[in-house]
């Protein structure tokens, strides 16, 4: 399992909101290409980029920032936010994004990702946020009557490389992931699931790795690593040594 920084977009610049709503972010940073790069010396070996502004008007609206973050940074990134057709993950994937992730798009129209799949092998994912165990679409604004797992299944077969799922109550709260939902996840589907939302402690890593073997990858860490709560390098060398702290 590893362990992802995110870098949120907004405006161009670098925040993290609380439970997905844009009228409550905090700017941790105004050149995310320097909050990336620093993520990078740090020990990370993918990071997790989030366009918000795209994610709400469902088009790409921080390109300018992103092409300077992929520009500079020598690690694997992969991008979310207003993905919603083939077009979009093209010219992602030609500026330099190494995976992309489908989140309202995939729920509103699966052959998407089945041909985005065939179009661009193992550079597809998912991203699937839950609201109480239903899905959320166009930035978290709209609570759908699908499950997680109802939706994740309809994926198997396609070739996606991970599922995110994000727990919106715990996003940028600090008060843990939800544990119980991700393995319950992860265990349902043959796909790798990446988990987000809440981390906020090395115990909570110590948890998330305690229930890898489900099927979890890794986890997405934002206003932990930014608040100091958590340090990212210490998180990194624990998921390395495999064991506690």
């Amino acid at each position: 399992m590893i362990i992802i920084p995110a870098i949120d977009l907004k405006e161009g610049k670098c925040v993290r909101l609380e439970q997905g709503l844009m009228d409550r972010d905090t700017v941790y940073s105004n050149s995310p290409a320097a909050q990336a790069l620093d993520w990078a010396a740090k020990g990370a070996e993918l990071l997790h980029i989030v366009d918000l502004d795209g994610a709400f008007a469902g088009t790409p609206k921080n390109r300018a920032a992103i092409e300077a973050i992929v520009s500079e940074l020598k690690i694997p990134t992969q991008l979310g936010g207003g993905i919603r057709d083939l077009a979009t993950i093209e010219a992602y994937l030609g500026l330099g994004v190494g995976r992309v992730i489908i989140g309202t798009a995939a729920q509103r129209n699966p052959d998407l990702v089945r041909e985005a799949c065939v179009k661009f092998p193992d550079r597809i994912v998912v991203g699937i946020d839950a609201k109480n165990g239903m899905v959320a679409v166009q930035g978290w604004a709209e609570v759908t009557g699908v499950t997680a797992i109802e939706l994740a299944r309809k994926f198997e077969g396609f070739g996606v490389s991970a599922i995110i799922y994000t727990d919106i109550s715990r996003d940028g709260m600090m008060q843990g992931p939800n544990i119980e939902a991700t393995k319950a996840l992860a265990e349902a589907i043959s796909i790798p699931v990446i988990a987000s939302g809440g981390l906020s402690t090395l115990k909570d890593i110590e948890n998330l790795m305690a229930v890898e073997s489900a099927g979890i990858s890794g986890a997405i860490t934002g206003k932990a690593i930014y608040s100091g709560a958590i340090d990212l390098a210490e998180a990194i060398a624990l998921t390395k040594r495999g064991t506690s702290c």
